[in-house]
């Protein structure tokens, strides 16, 4: 007789693996099944994999400007990629090691193998050998996430034309590389593989890069990879894409003609849905995704969606959120995800926001008032020599409510938790403007932006127009 479970998790990715634990800590007897490994793309093909590659490149950067803080180098500076690879899939292992232990110490029941819906209630995981196994659940939540898309139409050949699943994993680099994509992904490549003597190309079909966050973000980021060398293409196409040998040629808009060893599609991703066994179970999708209102709740009844494959927003901390929400749901508490959920790049520097932009304000007629400061205005940052970026915060106008806050600046991933706290509360500017930050820091920047947003930062000098 098969196994019966209250909660069954497919997937254990960020969001499927925190569902699950959070499943087992509220009473419920709890299976998940995977796969591939624990963790998902975010541990091992995404987030973790690509900032322990950038903590290398981003720690050289700053030995090679050591200088102007007064320290010398003596000799040259080198790098290990086999090294730092190696490093780089030590912490995976270790990362899905601590899932599994979570696991053992929640009693979830882990079930390795690919998961199949066969009609209400019921799962078959079929494993790598080809055996068969099954269970039944009272409430089944699917995690099965996302994977990187390609470009109809392009070499397949993913020696050549690859995505970032097989980029982060490279064991030889190239020596010239083309980035189709100036989204998060494509940035943070790209920054990351100029540090390790790339010559690296990327090319964005949008006007700048970054396109789906603040405008101003993009734009910053542009001049700091055009001062470092890094050959920029925006508001340009890739016409045709051909593998001749080991070489790819690639050929723009206005005729003009790349060759590189290799090229990362970083377009973006869909979702991971097809041949789940949907249909025995009556779920459609929306272009792949499957839609969920608040709760987390599909169209089918005691079927909820968390993540990438719901396509309500594509980004891991989302997920693990979502996922609370639809065990709890699922276990009849009435919860909804309705948080701010912040977005994070890890370039150098690095890019936050949390909220709206002005362009999505205008779109939706919300009268708006903009306060931006410079960060290296501040006193740690010209201390520490991290003087470059800004923070814009969004104001309504009206009624003052506290509407996005965008950073461009080291350490900005951690400083937009504030603004994230504060827009989750609903507060207003006022009340951010009036926080106290702790002294010197370069959070600071943001309780000076917020007061600007009312002409009244006192390290701004006075102005008779705001910032609009």
């Amino acid at each position: 007789m098969a196994e019966h479970y209250q909660i069954a998790v497919i997937g254990a990715g960020p969001g499927g693996y925190i569902t699950a634990l959070k499943a087992a800590q509220m009473g419920a007897k709890t299976a998940v099944v995977e796969k591939h490994y624990l963790g998902g793309t975010c541990l091992n093909y995404g987030c973790i994999p690509s900032k322990a590659l950038l903590a290398s490149s981003e720690l050289l950067h700053r030995i090679q400007g050591a200088n102007s803080l007064g320290i010398n180098i003596n000799g040259s500076v080198s790098f290990d990629w086999p090294a730092i690879q190696k490093r780089k899939d030590k912490i995976l292992m270790k990362l899905r090691g601590g899932i599994k232990g979570l696991f053992r110490a929640r009693s979830v029941t882990l079930y390795s193998g690919k998961a199949i819906l066969d009609g209400q209630g019921k799962v078959i995981v079929t494993d790598k050998k080809g055996g068969n196994d099954s269970f039944t659940a009272d409430k089944i939540i699917l995690a099965t996430g996302s994977v990187p898309a390609r470009i109809p139409g392009w070499p397949t050949d993913s020696e050549v034309v690859c995505t970032s699943d097989e980029a982060l994993h490279w064991k030889k680099l190239p020596k010239r590389l083309l980035i189709v994509g100036g989204g998060v992904i494509g940035c943070e490549f790209a920054c990351m593989m100029h540090e390790y003597g790339v010559e690296v190309s990327i090319v964005e079909l949008m006007d700048g890069l970054l396109p789906e966050m603040e405008s101003q973000l993009g734009q910053a980021l542009e001049g700091v990879f055009a001062r470092r060398g890094i050959n920029i293409y925006t508001g340009v196409k890739v016409e045709d894409l051909q593998v001749k040998g080991e070489i790819a040629e690639a050929t723009l808009s206005g005729n003009q003609l790349l060759r590189v060893d290799k090229v990362l599609v970083a377009t973006g991703r869909r979702p991971n849905t097809q041949d789940i066994g949907l249909e025995t179970i009556g779920l459609e999708t929306d272009r792949g995704f499957i839609c969920v209102n608040d709760k987390m709740e599909t169209a089918v009844k005691n079927y909820y969606c968390i993540g990438d494959a719901n396509g309500r927003c594509l980004l891991a901390h989302a997920a693990s959120a979502q996922g609370e929400v639809a065990v709890e749901s699922a276990l009849g508490h009435s919860t909804e995800q309705t948080r701010s959920v912040p977005n994070a790049v890890y370039t150098f520097p690095e890019i936050a926001s949390v909220g709206i932009t002005t362009k999505q304000a205008q779109q939706q007629g919300v009268p708006i008032r903009v306060g931006e400061f410079p960060i290296g205005y501040l006193g740690k940052a010209m201390a520490v020599g991290e003087d470059f970026g800004f923070v814009r915060v969004i104001r309504h106008f009206e009624n003052d409510r506290l509407l996005g806050v965008h950073i461009i600046g080291h350490n900005a991933t951690e400083i937009i938790e504030s603004a994230t706290a504060m827009l989750s509360l609903k507060a207003s500017t006022k009340e951010l403007a009036e926080m106290i930050f702790a002294h010197p820091t370069l959070s600071e920047a943001v309780k000076e932006a917020a007061a600007d947003a009312f002409q009244m930062a006192l390290h701004l000098p006075p102005r008779k127009i705001m910032i609009t």
